[in-house]
């Protein structure tokens, strides 16, 4: 399994939701030499209100791209559906905690899968709720629109949630954000204390993704 880039780096995480997935590979392929991280964003349809894919895409892609596979699992039964995640080659699992009764024992599930563990919250789930497992995580996921769609509006109150997560974690753990995020809204929030960026239709939905890609990262150095 790959490993998450060590911190104190800022890492764009291209979502492929927002790719074309008649091209998926050459899309891709266009971002790849520009990336660490690759965001795999999985929707059940009951969890959140949309679908999107599974581990058989993973699995397709997996053999052609040496980036970390970020899978971030917004479904209903996490705990049931991890191992295939890992199987098809994901180097890493965000889960929800919204979506399980005992968050312990979903990092232990991942941990002896072997992947990076991540927790992901949604805009209005209180943040104090990570203080009794965020020391045992990889990376926090803030969610900075409502999950489930992508393009959506990059949430007001973000920056200060994203302050206070920032506070409770180690030097050695990624703050990961995911919605609304382009280049008005990156330096906002890594100034905040996010270092890891998703993004969507900023990047894939652009004519040239590469120089997007350059253009996020040099907005939140400046």
């Amino acid at each position: 399994m790959r490993k998450l880039p060590p911190t104190g780096t800022i890492e764009i995480a291209p979502s492929i939701l927002s790719a074309d997935f008649n091209t998926l590979g050459d899309h891709i392929q266009n971002v790849a030499a520009s990336i660490n991280i690759l965001h795999l964003d999985i929707m059940d349809g009951h969890f959140v209100p949309n679908i999107s894919f599974g581990p058989v895409i993973i699995k397709k892609i997996r053999p052609h791209f040496d980036l970390f596979f970020d899978a971030h699992l917004m479904i209903t039964d996490p705990r049931k559906y991890a191992p295939e995640f890992a199987k098809a080659g994901a180097d890493g699992i965000t889960f929800h905690i919204e979506a399980v009764d005992d968050p312990k024992e979903m990092i232990k599930i991942l941990r002896d899968l072997g992947v990076s563990v991540g927790i992901s919250l949604k805009p209005k789930t209180p943040v104090e709720t990570l203080e009794p497992i965020i020391a045992d995580v990889d990376m926090v996921l803030q969610m900075t629109v409502e999950p489930g769609f992508g393009g959506q509006k990059f949430m007001a109150d973000s920056p200060q949630r994203c302050q206070a997560i920032r506070k409770m974690l180690r030097n050695d753990q990624r703050l990961q954000v995911d919605g609304g995020i382009h280049t008005k809204t990156a330096p906002i929030i890594t100034q905040a204390g996010a270092d890891t960026l998703v993004a969507g239709s900023a990047i894939f939905g652009q004519p040239d993704p590469a120089a997007e890609i350059a253009a996020l990262i040099k907005n939140c150095l400046k």
